[in-house]
């Protein structure tokens, strides 16, 4: 790909926290007010790991992978603020998710990219019912901002809901979900609760979608729209990022003292939002569509983001058997349960490869969708995979990770010598590092960190049910049945009223079953980024 003529800035990692100084959101954590998030203590594991994105972008090693030119603009952007034309631009964001999260475990900052992706389809659906270019244009100059300042989104979308089994308008405190309160010719003003926001606390500005499909009746709950993160009439409640501070002298988790996620809620109380951040308020009809779209895309990514995960756990297991004294190659049981947990993580990321493979061109916007049926089956696998995932790293290790003195016994001078002489294993492999290894697994499986990957991969992107509900409205099975009909020598029955044949398809490859979709694939692909090394 040639170099584009412009390059949109690309800030560093200080940068953006030096950026997180300059605003002033009403965040609590822990019961308290925070009075800057980029130096909160709670805080620093996710700023540090949505930093990590921005460092990433700006390494010439990385750039391939971590940078995209927006084909709008001509401006080289972070992939995460990108919008996907081709299948090679699903499998870089792919890759690059990955890169992210085999280093963060959760990088965060994708939920911009995926939200980004949804709205553009979106807006180019409404001025094509409508007629017109004006949802569009918003779009792409609120689109060209964000690329151009580097900024950080966070995603608003789920509500708090309520009586889930009552509608939006339904609900007893109407504030379960966002709605519009007022409009007037200068914006709209919103006001309710969303919950769950990832990130919201470090991020610059919010993203408001709703989370589900309305009717009529919900028009008021129908909006989507972009609030900086520091407006008035925002509290955000914020639960700590990662265990920062836990024994800090010499026993702090290993990992999630460095990365982790905050996760929020959100009250809106009569937040003004002016029309030119607005992509919608009121268009009921269009909310499922946009919430589709958000889903499709958001699965696809966090297969990447616990393939990063995934290759974690495959390399500290592989670790512990040394260290253990244990070749996996040659211990039969070990080399069962690693090639297991490698069989999980391969499986699921390569439905994230087929999901890009296979993907198509919106009608309306051009902006390439990943596949819905492999999207959902990736997601499927790895929201229940990942306790098979947990289960196999502690196979492999052992009951050590869990039965270890508390780490001040490491510097404690009447049992530090004798623990590091009766718990060593290997030879060759120094009682430290054994430990290390072995704390580093009970932080990721075993801990409020791996409980918490655990919920998260089961949950995040939406529940199982509603993955298998996209499996099934997505796959034709009217096609195999067709298949079937045809060897029974029975004809095909063509009616519009069977439901069980009503999805089908000529080919999976293409609408028209006979040609390769989209643009080649892997065009400017470094394939060897997802295997630990750096791309070509």
């Amino acid at each position: 790909m040639n170099a584009p003529s412009v390059t949109a800035t690309l800030i560093s990692g200080e940068a953006y926290r030096e950026s997180l100084r300059r605003l002033r959101p009403k965040v609590f954590v822990d019961g308290r007010r925070v009075e800057c998030v980029a130096d909160e203590a709670a805080l620093r594991p996710g700023v540090n790991a949505v930093a990590l994105t921005y460092d990433y972008a700006l390494k010439p090693e990385y750039e391939p992978l971590m940078t995209a030119v927006q084909h709008t603009s001509g401006k080289r952007v972070n992939r995460l603020s990108h919008i996907d034309t081709s299948p090679a631009d699903l499998l870089n964001k792919l890759e690059a998710v990955r890169l992210l999260c085999q280093q963060t475990g959760c990088a965060q900052r994708y939920l911009t990219h995926d939200a980004l992706n949804a709205i553009c389809q979106i807006t180019a659906r409404l001025d094509a019912v409508r007629g017109g270019k004006e949802h569009t244009a918003r779009f792409l100059e609120f689109l060209h901002r964000v690329q151009d300042q580097d900024l950080t989104l966070g995603v608003a979308m789920t509500d708090a809901k309520g009586d889930r089994s009552l509608r939006p308008h339904q609900q007893a405190n109407v504030d379960s979900y966002v709605h519009v309160v007022e409009r007037n010719a200068k914006g709209i003003v919103i006001s309710g609760t969303k919950a769950i926001v990832t990130g919201a606390p470090y991020v610059h500005e919010l993203l408001v979608m709703p989370c589900r499909n309305m009717t009529q009746e919900d028009a008021a709950f129908a909006v989507c729209c972009s609030v900086p993160i520091d407006v008035a009439g925002l509290t955000i409640v914020a639960r700590p990022a990662g265990r920062p501070g836990d024994k800090v002298e010499h026993g702090e988790p290993l990992f999630s003292r460095r990365y982790g996620q905050s996760t929020a809620v959100c009250m809106f109380d009569r937040v003004f939002v002016p029309w030119e951040s607005v992509f919608y308020a009121g268009e009921w009809e269009h909310s499922g569509h946009l919430t589709y779209s958000y889903a499709t895309h958001h699965r696809q990514t966090c297969i990447a983001a616990r393939a990063g995960f995934g290759d974690l756990l495959i390399g500290a297991g592989a670790l512990m058997c040394e260290a253990n004294g244990f070749d996996p190659g040659s211990q039969t049981h070990l080399r069962e349960q690693m090639v297991e947990l490698i069989k999980i993580v391969e499986g699921f990321y390569a439905c994230g490869v087929a999901a890009s493979v296979y993907a198509k061109p919106d009608e309306h916007s051009g902006t390439f969708m990943p596949d819905p049926v492999f999207s959902n089956i990736g997601k499927l696998l790895l929201s229940t995979q990942i306790y098979d995932m947990h289960r196999i790293a502690h196979y492999v290790s052992g009951g050590l990770i869990v039965s270890l003195p508390g780490p001040d016994e490491d510097h404690n001078p009447e049992t530090a010598p004798k623990l590091s002489d009766v718990l060593r294993a290997n030879p060759n492999v120094p009682y430290e590092q054994r430990i290390q290894t072995a704390r580093f697994i009970e932080d990721l499986t075993a801990g409020y960190q791996g409980g918490w990957y655990s919920m998260i991969s089961l949950h995040g992107g939406g529940s199982p049910a509603a993955m298998k509900q996209e499996i099934w409205r997505n796959y034709p099975v009217g096609s195999k049945v067709e298949l079937v009909e045809r060897l029974l020598e029975r004809g095909v029955a063509d009616d519009p009223q069977r439901a069980i044949t009503r999805n089908r398809q000529p080919g999976k490859c293409c609408d028209m079953g006979c040609s390769a979709p989209g643009q080649p694939v892997m065009v400017d692909l470094p394939a060897p980024g997802r295997r630990g090394r750096p791309p070509l």
